[in-house]
């Protein structure tokens, strides 16, 4: 009975929905029939007569009052919605009504799903939502304390969010803890030292797990945030290394002795990818070039499999440093595979190939003449694959936006990439003659090939619609988000510009020319009301003038 009872109030409900949404037409004539025929009871005639001698009883000045009112309203309106789209990216009202009337009028699927469905629909977005979004570890982030503290301390703004620093703790967490870390005394305390917020102590546990023993975790978190200078950042990962390599030795011996043992194995081996990759990368900040790449070739050749790392573009961007792009474009033939994730590096990168080989000679005047030669439409067209990934990166090779120091995570094909990306790679686009010059020309063609509204991509999948709200919580306050595709001014805040600006406009004419504007209201309100008057007109002619009379007898 009860799930009877149910169903007939859901079907009621849905019936009530359905003649609103529909049929609101003839609700709309029904009400004015009623409202026609209650006209004597309800004196609508006497209250209409009242109103329109109130109204004759006005001065200018309330008029002049009036507009003013409203005017400032609608501005502080205006000024409220352009705040809550320049931070939020959408307008508050049109949010607002799509989150709660919208419901209520009837823009819910009426049908009611199960909630096994329900459940599976949610997972199935949060997955598509995840994977659009997947933020990724910087492959050329910078160290704490010899790079992005300097930072701070010179300029006094914070260059990394908390969000990005608790994903780089959860990362530290991953990788360098395991379940048996309680049976060690050292990395205990460490285990603990990750889970730190506070910077300081984090670095005095990392201190007391040394004075336990040598501690190949405790010398990174040393390395990362205490030393203030590359130098000192390399003696620590090189005192990492020798106790890494020992633990790393041993765990490989013991690893298939059990899954204790296997995943210890495999938290050493992320503890020693993680040194030599940091190494190599003081190497590359020190100018020992040769000797990076060399270390990051030896990495990637005894451990193939750890590409989570994305070593491979930090080796693109030491080999391009040493002017080797014949490497480059070796490295690029083995990553720059339709099965494997595209970054900006790779995309850009063989981009910048594709351009040295005809940026010198480039000139937009001849091109328009004489047509692109097969070369120079290879490498236009690779200006527009990279672009299309990411669209935020050619503002900043060109110099049209200022650049900041890259955040420790990145979303790809979002404005966090494009700074990382630009941030090391600039100069080695401004080394190619002429090759800014091709970007310049041609980097902007390609939004005339991408379909708009975004439903498709043209060489990449449709380009995600979240960017913007991870960036912005990748990236700090002061810096300006770069978002694409730019966002369409919302109506409501066109409706309350054009509102603001015709009510301040209408109250100076009526303070200026306050009998003008009264003739001219009134002349405006005459023929406002003709075509209701005549209608009204037309019914009374029609329908007796005793109805009502009629249907109270009845």
């Amino acid at each position: 009975m009860a799930e009877a009872g149910t169903g007939f109030l859901e079907q009621l409900k849905s019936c009530i929905v359905w003649s609103w949404t529909y049929l609101w037409t003839l609700w709309f004539f029904i009400m004015l029939f009623l409202v026609y025929v209650f006209r004597v009871p309800l004196k609508i005639n006497d209250n209409l007569s009242t109103v329109s001698m109130f109204l004759n009883t006005l001065t200018p000045k309330f008029y002049v009052a009036l507009t003013g009112t409203s005017s400032l309203i609608s501005g502080l309106i205006l000024i409220f919605e352009w705040w809550y789209f320049r931070k939020y990216g959408t307008s508050f009202i049109e949010q607002v009504s799509v989150s709660h009337l919208r419901p209520l009028l009837g823009g819910v699927d009426n049908s009611a799903p199960s909630a096994a469905s329900a459940a599976g629909g949610d997972a199935d977005s949060s997955r598509q939502s995840v994977s659009e979004c997947k933020v990724w570890r910087n492959p050329l982030n910078l160290f704490r304390g010899a790079e992005y503290n300097r930072y701070t301390w010179v300029t006094g703004r914070e260059p990394l969010t908390y969000y990005d620093m608790n994903l780089s703790a959860q990362d530290h967490q991953t990788f360098f803890t395991c379940d048996t870390d309680h049976l060690r005394p050292a990395d205990a305390i460490m285990q603990k030292a990750w889970r730190e917020r506070n910077p300081q102590a984090r670095i005095s546990a990392a201190h007391e797990a040394l004075e336990l023993n040598e501690c190949a975790t405790a010398y990174i978190l040393l390395a990362e945030e205490e030393a203030t200078t590359i130098v000192e950042a390399e003696k620590l990962f090189k005192q990492a290394l020798k106790a890494g390599e020992g633990c790393y030795r041993r765990s490989q011996q013991l690893q298939h002795h059990g899954a204790q043992y296997e995943a210890q194995h495999r938290r050493d081996t992320n503890v020693l990818v993680y040194i030599k990759r940091r190494l190599a990368m003081c190497a590359r900040k020190l100018g020992r070039t040769r000797e990076a790449v060399k270390m990051m070739r030896d990495l990637m050749k005894e451990f193939p499999l750890l590409s989570m790392f994305n070593i491979h573009e930090n080796l693109l961007e030491a080999l391009l440093e040493l002017q080797a792009y014949a490497d480059v474009q070796a490295v690029l033939a083995k990553y720059d595979d339709i099965s494997l994730p595209k970054s900006a590096t790779i995309c850009y990168t063989a981009a910048l190939l594709k351009a040295r080989a005809v940026s010198d000679k480039f000139s937009p005047e001849a091109a328009s003449r004489r047509g692109l030669s097969t070369a120079e439409m290879n490498a236009v067209e690779a200006i527009h694959r990279a672009v299309e990934f990411n669209p935020h990166v050619p503002k900043y090779l060109l110099e049209m936006k200022s650049l900041i120091l890259p955040p420790e995570h990145i979303l790809k094909r979002g404005d966090s990439e494009a700074i990382a990306y630009a941030f090391f790679h600039l100069q080695h686009w401004k080394r190619v003659e002429g090759a800014l010059n091709l970007l310049h020309c041609t980097w902007e063609g390609t939004f005339r090939m991408i379909p708009y509204p975004l439903e498709k991509g043209h060489l990449f999948y449709p380009y995600p619609i979240c960017t913007e709200t991870a960036d912005r919580e990748l990236l700090p306050s002061f810096h300006e988000v770069s978002v694409y595709p730019k966002k369409e001014l919302p109506f409501f805040i066109l409706f309350t510009a054009g509102l603001c600006s015709f009510t301040a406009m209408l109250a100076l004419l009526t303070h200026q020319f306050p009998e003008l504007m009264g003739v001219f209201a009134k002349a405006f309100l005459s023929t406002l009301f003709a075509p209701l008057n005549f209608v009204m007109e037309k019914v009374e002619s029609i329908l007796p003038s005793s109805l009502w009379h009629q249907l109270t007898r009845i």
